[in-house]
This record gives C-alpha cells, structure tokens and sequence, in this order.
C-alpha cells in the first residue's frame, strides 16, 4: 500500500509575507479612501507604489519560491494544471501553481496601472513626481490667446479624464482580488492544505508519494 509521506517545508520567506500582507493592509485603506481626497489616500497609495517596486526586484533577487522564473509558467503548464483539477488529481506545487502564479502578476499589473493613473491625477493637481513633467506638456503646447475659462475646462477634462481611468482600474484591481481569495480557499480545499497560513507562518506541505 502506498503511503503518502507529509513534510513541511518553507516556502515564503519574511520578505514576501510582509509584503502580502502590508498589500493587502494598504490596498484596503486605498480604497475605501478613494472616494475623498484625503492624504490618507496618497499615502496609502505611495505605499503600495513601494512595495511594488519591491516586489518586482524581489522576484528577481529574492528566495527560491519568490523569484518570477521559478513560477511564471508556459500557457500549455497552466491548461494542464487546470485540466489536472477538473480530473479530480490536481498537481500539487510547493511555490503558487500557474493559476496562482499568473493570478499575481495580473495583480502587479493592474495595481501598478492604478498608481500610475493616480499619479496622473496628482500631476494635474500640481504635485508628486509626474508634476513637473505635466508643467514642461503644458509649457511646451500654451497658447499665449488661450483664455483663463479655455484652460480651465481643459484642466477639469483632464481631471476627469484621469479619475475615471484610476477607478476603471481600482475596480478591476478589486475584482482580481476577490478572485484570488476565491482561488486560495479553492486551492486550499482541494489541495487539503490552508494556504492562509502558509502565508502566515511561510510553510507549506510537500507531498511526495
């Protein structure tokens, strides 16, 4: 009889368990913060721009399990690990499995969409680190005749223009996320392993036949 040999191994390291969970705390206060304009908000906001950037290195430079070329799998890995659970014998892996791994980097994409449009919009309001660029286009295109109500509107187009492309992607962002909890407790369920702790205490099962 085959027995099945259940180890614990670690898997994420310190680095990428504060990063999720400080996302996931910044992420909320972003949005529930969205709709007022508050410095709450920008700061919730330059936080998550941080710990992208961090992200993106650390996948590069980082542990085993954290490293992009350790988990961003081919189009045909992932329909075979989605044709694997519909058969009723998911593979297990130890680092996230395809669907996961490109769950996250959806994730990094959308919310990095969503602090660039936010940084768009602050721009057009005179600050943060696009405003000066903003200021050299509008230096650059000024017409001298244009009068103070032309710019105006122009500005306020601007505004709007901006803010419905920051929420069009904060929704998006939060519709991903929703997703991938869905994703984890399903994982978790069919994988008989709680993947919520394993990005608590950074350990998961390593199965092995």
């Amino acid at each position: 009889m085959e027995m099945t040999e259940v180890k614990k191994i670690k898997v994420w390291d310190i680095a990428v368990r504060i990063f999720h969970w400080s996302l996931v705390v910044f992420f909320v206060i972003a949005y529930i913060t969205g709709e007022e304009e508050s410095e709450l908000h920008d700061f919730a906001g330059y936080v998550i721009l941080g710990l992208i950037v961090f992200r993106v290195l650390w996948g590069f430079i980082g542990s085993h399990y954290a490293r992009f070329l350790n988990f961003i799998y081919s189009p045909q890995t992932t329909i075979n690990y989605a044709r694997s659970i519909v058969e009723g014998k998911p593979k297990h892996y130890l680092g996230h499995n395809p669907l996961g791994a490109w769950m996250v980097i959806t994730l990094l994409v959308t919310l990095g969409l969503t602090i660039w449009s936010g940084l768009e919009l602050e721009a057009l309001e005179g600050h943060g680190p696009l405003a000066m660029q903003v200021n050299i286009v509008e230096s650059v295109f000024a017409d001298d005749d244009e009068s103070d109500e032309n710019e105006h509107e122009s500005e306020h187009e601007g505004d709007e223009f901006w803010e419905d492309i920051h929420e069009f992607f904060a929704n998006i962002t939060l519709m991903l996320v929703f997703l991938h909890i869905a994703g984890v407790l399903f994982s978790s369920y069919v994988h008989r392993e709680n993947l919520i702790k394993a990005m608590i205490t950074g350990y998961k099962q390593n199965k092995s036949d």
